[in-house]
């Protein structure tokens, strides 16, 4: 019977839709297993080879659970909100609710093809209002929430009321604005309701404040830090700026400790770790505040080294500093406005990453030095981040090499203040060894207590004090667009009021288009109903609005994070899910997510802040975990072998003067340009080809005819006056599915691919064939080197797909895609299934298995078992092809051991396993089989080959048992008939047995 893979996958894959095979339950005497993928955004380019990679791994450890016993909750949705859907609503019209829906057919469909035990029942889509109404729910929470620092937690709002009626502020240790006054009991009381809602905005979880952000412009949003790439938006690669606008923002900062210690709580890569401690940027230190010459306004630097106070030459100011349009001289005016408009060009990351630039501009103002009341000029610079610290540092270019460099640059003093350190050609950066110089009262000081008696110092005359700061900053939490969960909030007198939550979700709107109106408002000013009636509780007219009981509502969306940031949550919960977000029973059931698998490109974001969320949520009662996930691996990328085509670039060349010209002629000349054909030359010639010679002498008929039809009429020159010119190379990415497996074009093709490629003309090797070129890359849509993983299923098999993803190599490395290797597996299970089968028969019979096959079953298991548990499916998949290739030189037939193989392999190829489990007569999934038990017995030798020796030469050899003792074996030996023949007669000298290792036998 053959192997017919597409009946029998679409068979089993079938049969696990009817029957809900692996739909979990929350009533279990089970212990729970959960195991989750990071979520998908679903494009409308579908998946790729490279999608599923994370999501098959996902899924043979889920079913290695289902195996061992476990409850095991393994879901799927979509993050369906963003960008890209917008996007092309924008191009096309059409809404982002259908092109997104079309695209989540698409992945369920290619998803399903793949066999993977996912528990379609729980499924979660960010944009489908039952889901995004508790993404709103928990928005108002944190609104409703304040950072209680002395108990390092969230707290309701209402605690805070309490604690100001009775006793003001003084005393409350919160995590709030910087700006925040003091103010007694007496003085809140006497607030009225709009004075004391703005106070508890500066407190609140999340708030409204002007926040530097990045804007794009061309897509009408701010972005945060990690959708921009290299200065520019990650979606389009457009421009991004720094500008300030009126935001909601996360007070994610007031977790900043507790993320940091948490890390210590769960099992992920050190890396991934790091990656978060960097990005959290704990620094010990202290605040210095400084006076501004002429002005009331002081400058306030967070110095982690205020034992160098003394070595402060100069002040720089991020550009986008608040003081900076304030302080700035008018002799400076000009040029410091230049240099914060081209600063702004520049994203954070852009200028954290350039080291080598050195920029500013002087500002024309002087600070007080707090101790020697000397002037310190006050520079701007873009190395200095307005987001970072207080955007402020003061300049010690003795102790920091940037510093050092810029003050170099400029020509700034430098003061040494380190004991017996050569500063002239770099900074002095060592602390440990440091003795300090030159600063009045910590001269001759090593560095630690340097730095204690500046802290005391600072502190007795008021200008400082010791201070631990983080480099994360708070999440701004609003975008320009319309795909997006809306805000439950609307505005009573300019201030935000949260919609009640039995009257969520607030829907999106119906809009004309998808853009900002030409006010500069966001798609939601577009809306023609879109205003709160706090009487009826209902969205109304904006026609209605009359600040009375009809109030506008909020017109920016939420951002892409919201809805990943609690989705892990939301799949715990079954029957309830109307009325909560989960159920406190479901929460208790699963807890947290005990295997999370992903890409590493989510640690600085979605990371984050699902863990800060999930802190948040446990804080008010409302989840009982600290950490969503506890156990997180990176799944590395799957690349392309991109194919290049070779673009030769040239052009039209004169020795026609300046004079020649005239608007004629010039015309003339645009349009023969647009008559050259695109010439392409073949990969293993470009190199040593004469191109230029061969432009001109293949299109110099198509110049001259033209030349003679055309300029002649115009001009009196020669026409071998002007000729082609080669400019360079340029390689051109070309449809992977154009060229075979030796690199050859099917140039035909190509020219049909692409409009502007039809009449190209091709310089090609000797025998006509046109060699691409090859470089492997991330597999992308862009790069046209994607592989649909929909034809690998056709032509080989679901199974085969899956066991070559995990053949390909270690999980967590990157690792090239090669179709032509996937063969190698495909006939594996061909040969697994003809294990099974004797010809068109069912071939497994009840004989006693041979210890051989024993031994072999029982290493697999143990082998196999070990690399699941240490996520090393590559070696399991060539595990299994010795397995197969030793039972089928063993003849096995023995149902003993081929029905445990078929449940040992079934997280890998679950289709074939499933159809060998059926036909050896069992009663339901396989997916439920209790996994097979190694028993290391089996491994243990029973016999060994014994070399037996005369006089230390090998004569030859014996098969003896193992449990023979020393004079058995002795017995054994000298009755054979080779010993005999060996000894001749003659009586041996000495007989040396080593049971298990020699037998020698001397004369």
């Amino acid at each position: 019977m053959s192997y017919n893979f597409n009946e029998i996958e679409a068979k089993w894959q079938k049969h696990w839709a009817e029957h809900q095979t692996f739909k979990a339950t929350n009533h279990s005497d089970k212990e729970k297993f959960y195991v989750l993928d990071m979520f998908p955004y679903p494009s409308g380019a579908g998946l790729h080879v490279g999608h599923p990679l994370g999501y098959i791994a996902s899924d043979i450890y889920a079913r290695f659970k289902r195996h061992q016993g476990f409850n095991v909750l393994h879901p799927q949705g979509y993050d369906s909100f963003g960008l890209p859907a917008e996007q092309y609503a924008i191009q096309t019209g059409q809404h982002p609710a259908i092109t997104t829906k079309t695209n989540i057919a698409r992945y369920r469909e290619q998803l399903d093809k793949i066999g993977f035990s996912f528990d379609w029942s729980r499924e979660v889509r960010t944009s489908n209002p039952d889901y995004y109404q508790w993404t709103q729910w928990i928005f108002i929470q944190l609104f409703e929430s304040w950072y209680d620092v002395a108990e390092g937690k969230a707290k309701p709002i209402s605690t805070l009321v309490e604690l100001f009626a009775a006793e003001g502020n003084a005393q409350v240790k919160a995590a709030c604005d910087e700006d925040v006054t003091e103010f007694s009991a007496e003085a809140w009381n006497a607030f009225s309701e709009k004075e004391q809602e703005e106070i508890l905005l500066k407190y609140r979880l999340t708030y409204l404040a002007e926040t530097e952000v990045n804007w794009c412009p061309q897509l009408g949003t701010v972005l945060a830090n990690d959708e921009i790439v290299n200065g520019v938006s990650e979606r389009g690669g457009y421009p991004v700026v720094r500008k300030k606008m009126k935001q909601w923002s996360m007070r994610i900062s007031a977790y900043a400790e507790r993320l940091l210690q948490g890390l210590n709580d769960i099992d992920w890569t050190d890396s991934l770790k790091e990656s978060q401690r960097n990005w959290i940027g704990k620094s010990v230190g202290a605040s210095v505040t400084f006076n501004v010459n002429d002005h009331q306004d002081t400058i306030e630097v967070f110095t982690t080294r205020p034992d160098t106070i003394f070595g402060v030459t100069f002040m720089t100011l991020a550009p986008e500093h608040e003081l900076v349009s304030k302080i700035t001289t008018p002799e400076q005016k000009e040029a410091v406005e230049a240099y914060v408009e081209a600063t702004a060009k520049r994203s954070e990351r852009e200028r954290m990453a350039d080291v080598k630039t050195i920029s500013g501009v002087f500002t024309g103002a002087y600070a007080e030095h707090p101790f020697t009341k000397e002037p310190v000029p006050i520079w701007i610079g873009d190395y200095v981040l307005a987001s970072y610290g207080t955007g402020a540092v003061m300049a010690v270019p003795c102790g920091d090499q940037r510093d050092f460099d810029f003050a170099k640059h400029f020509d700034i003093p430098i003061k040494n203040i380190f004991k017996d350190v050569d500063i002239t050609e770099a900074a002095h950066a060592d602390k440990e060894g440091t003795v300090i110089a030159n600063s009045d009262f910590l001269n001759d000081l090593p560095y630690k207590k340097a730095l204690k008696r500046a802290i005391f110092e600072l502190e007795q005359i008021g200008q400082g004090k010791g201070k631990t700061n983080y480099r994360l900053r708070d999440a701004v939490f609003s975008r320009q667009r319309y795909w997006g969960e809306p805000f439950p909030v609307y505005y009573v007198n300019g201030m935000p009021k949260m919609i009640d939550a039995a009257h969520l979700p607030i829907q999106l709107p119906e809009v004309e288009k998808y853009l900002p109106t030409e006010e500069g408002e966001p798609p939601l000013g577009r809306a023609d109903v879109w205003a709160w009636d706090a009487e009826k509780n209902q969205v109304v007219s904006n026609e209605l609005i009359d600040d009375k009981t009809v109030f506008p509502l909020e017109l920016n969306t939420m951002p892409g994070w919201a809805g990943s940031s609690w989705y892990f949550f939301r799949y715990m919960e079954d029957e309830k899910r109307d009325e909560v977000f989960a159920s406190p029973e479901a929460l208790n059931y699963w807890q947290n997510v005990d295997l999370y698998i992903g890409g590493s490109e989510h640690a600085t974001g979605h990371l984050l802040y699902a863990r800060f969320w999930t802190k948040f949520l446990k804080d008010r009662g409302f989840a009982p975990v600290e950490e969503p996930f506890k156990k997180l691996i990176n799944q590395g990328m799957i690349l392309g072998d991109s194919a290049f085509v070779y673009r030769v670039e040239y052009s039209i060349d004169s020795v026609l003067t300046p004079d020649d010209y005239n608007k004629e002629f010039y015309d003339f000349e645009r349009d023969l340009e647009k008559k050259l054909p695109v010439v392409f030359i073949s990969s293993e010639i470009k190199n040593d080809f004469d191109i230029e010679n061969f432009v001109n002498e293949k299109f110099q008929n198509l110049i001259s005819d033209d030349w003679k039809n055309g300029v002649l009429k115009f001009l009196n020159v020669n026409e071998s006056r002007v000729y082609l010119k080669f400019q360079h190379i340029t390689p051109i990415h070309a449809d992977v599915s154009l060229v075979n497996t030796s690199n050859e074009l099917d140039i035909e093709d190509f020219k049909n691919w692409r409009a502007e490629f039809k009449d190209a003309e091709f310089i090609t090797e000797e025998n006509g064939k046109y060699i691409v070129g090859r470089e492997v890359e991330k597999m992308s849509k862009s790069k046209f080197n994607v592989v649909n993983p929909d034809d690998i299923c056709v032509d080989y098999g679901a199974d085969t797909l899956r066991m070559y993803e995990m053949f390909l190599g270690p999980l967590e490395q990157a690792k090239p895609w090669n179709t032509a290797g996937i063969t190698g597996v495909h006939n594996f299970l061909k040969k697994l299934w003809k294990l099974y089968h004797n010809n068109e028969e069912f071939a497994v019979t009840d004989a006693e298995p041979s210890k051989d096959s024993l031994k072999t079953l029982h290493k697999t298991i143990k082998k196999v078992t070990e690399d699941i548990e240490n996520f090393s499916f590559n070696t399991s998949v060539s595990t299994f092809m010795i397995c197969v290739n030793e039972l089928t030189s063993q003849k096995c037939t023995s149902k003993a051991i081929l029905e445990p193989l078929a449940v040992l392999i079934s997280p890998y190829a679950p289709h074939i396993a499933e159809e060998l489990w059926s036909k050896l007569g069992n009663e339901g999934s396989v997916a439920f089989a209790a996994y097979p038990k190694f028993e290391e017995k089996h491994l243990k030798e029973s016999s060994k080959t014994y070399p037996v020796s005369f006089n230390g030469k090998m004569r030859f050899t014996i098969d003896l048992s193992l449990d023979l003792s020393k004079d058995e074996l002795e017995e054994i030996v000298m009755n054979d008939e080779r010993t005999k023949k060996q000894l001749d007669g003659a009586t041996p000298k000495k007989v040396i047995i080593v049971p298990g290792k020699i037998i020698n036998i001397v004369k």
